[in-house]
Order: C-alpha cells, then structure tokens, then sequence
C-alpha cells in the first residue's frame, strides 16, 4: 500500500479523496446518500463531511438535500470529478499491476480477483 499511495497520480488528489470519487462513480443512480457513502469508507463521518466539502469546492461533486428526507444529504459526481476520477483510476489500476504481477502469475492475478469479487460480493 505503501509504494500505490506513493504513486504520482496522487498528487494531483489524495488517495482518501479518490476513494470518495471511485466510490460514487459505481452509484448506479449516480446520487447516494453521505451516510451510505461513509459505509464504503475507512474514515469517521466528521472526516467524510469535511472531505465532502473540500472535493465540492473543488467542483468534483455536488451535494443536495435528500429527495426522501431533507435532513439527509446526497451526493454524485461532476462531470469534472468523473473525468479525474477515471483518468487516476487507470493509472492507479496500472500502478496495482506493476506492484502486484512481479509476485502472482496470470492465473494467481485472476484468482486474487475472483477472491476479492467474492468477498466484495459477500459483506453487508
């Protein structure tokens, strides 16, 4: 973990910050809720809200109330935040690669994806 976060493509944004990013471009709708958001993350929900409006100043997301509950709030990308969000995403996704084909073969490289998809697959 320690040479992908390091990778250059994070400069541009934290990896924390990409985090929120990839995780709203897989909302089917493209809007979800702070609080669902926040289960898919490793961090406290104080440090997700202050991420939050430090990426919608950003422009790479928007907020609004929640259409079922106004106290809610919810999120999607921009079209700006999209275009990042893909652009680091296939560095990062190459960056993996690079760290992890020296130590798997192909079929090893499939089995860890299967593994993972399984898993992914399989939590709440």
């Amino acid at each position: 973990m320690r040479r992908i976060r390091q990778d250059p493509v994070f400069r541009e944004l934290p990896i924390g910050e990409y985090d929120v990013l990839f995780n709203l471009s897989r909302c089917p709708t493209g809007w979800t809720r702070l609080n669902e958001l926040n289960n898919s993350l490793l961090i406290s929900q104080p440090s997700l809200s202050r991420m939050v409006d430090r990426l919608e100043a950003k422009n790479l997301i928007r907020k609004r109330p929640a259409e079922s509950d106004q106290r809610g709030v919810e999120l999607a990308l921009t079209d700006e935040g999209r275009a990042l969000q893909r652009r680091i995403g296939s560095a990062h996704v190459h960056r993996i690669h690079e760290v992890l084909a020296p130590a798997l073969d192909p079929a090893e490289l499939e089995q860890l994806k299967a593994l993972t998809d399984k898993l992914n697959a399989g939590l709440p």
